[in-house]
């Protein structure tokens, strides 16, 4: 699924309009980033929280030339996942 799939199912949904929906979306979409540039923690309780973790400086190899070269420390978003979201996914395995 998409985000025109997503914006297309909530909108039949809600009864709002896709482009309403879709510009909901973006701003959701956006806040969270903002957040997470500033280095706060999204959290959606039940479906799970968007966190910033740092990555450390580790030696990797080109994959091209399989040279080693050394990665910076970064800053990476994650994440992790709620209770319901986790719960509902394994509803869908077969037993």
């Amino acid at each position: 699924m998409n985000k025109q799939d997503l914006a297309g199912h909530l909108s039949a949904r809600t009864g709002l309009t896709r482009d309403a929906v879709a510009g909901v979306i973006d701003a959701m979409l956006d806040e969270i980033t903002k957040a997470l540039s500033r280095g706060e923690e999204v959290r959606l309780v039940g479906f799970g929280n968007f966190v910033v973790a740092e990555r450390k400086a580790t030696t990797g190899r080109n994959p091209r030339t399989g040279e080693p070269m050394d990665l910076d420390p970064c800053l990476m978003p994650k994440f992790r996942v709620g209770r319901n979201l986790k719960d509902a996914c394994n509803r869908a395995l077969p037993v």
